[in-house]
């Protein structure tokens, strides 16, 4: 596990992406509730995430870190079938998805 100063450093990073694609979605004209929800939630969880990365509870920021894995992969899916979806939109949701992916490998180490 990363040591804790170097986990928020790198969450830093992670928030940032999530705070980036939020913005690029709601100046998106039609976009999926899907999507929106999605994104939604990822902000939510960023929100909670001080406190569970202060916390040092490795259970608790594993889950953090799990649950943002799986809903960015689910954003970067539902990007990667819609082509209407504008440029903005879909590189917000990559960097982000591969924020999230540093971050994960980051961890493992």
């Amino acid at each position: 596990m990363l040591h804790p100063n170097d986990l928020q450093h790198r969450f830093y990073f992670v928030e940032r992406a999530v705070r980036l694609t939020a913005q690029a979605a709601s100046a998106e004209p039609g976009l999926p509730r899907e999507l929106r929800d999605c994104i939604d939630l990822m902000d939510k969880h960023t929100d909670n995430a001080r406190e569970i990365l202060e916390s040092a509870d490795d259970p608790r920021i594993r889950k953090l870190v799990r649950d943002l894995d799986l809903l960015s992969e689910r954003a970067r899916r539902i990007c990667n079938y819609i082509p209407t979806l504008s440029g903005q939109i879909k590189g917000a949701v990559t960097h982000m998805h591969s924020q999230i992916q540093e971050l994960k490998r980051d961890m493992s180490v």
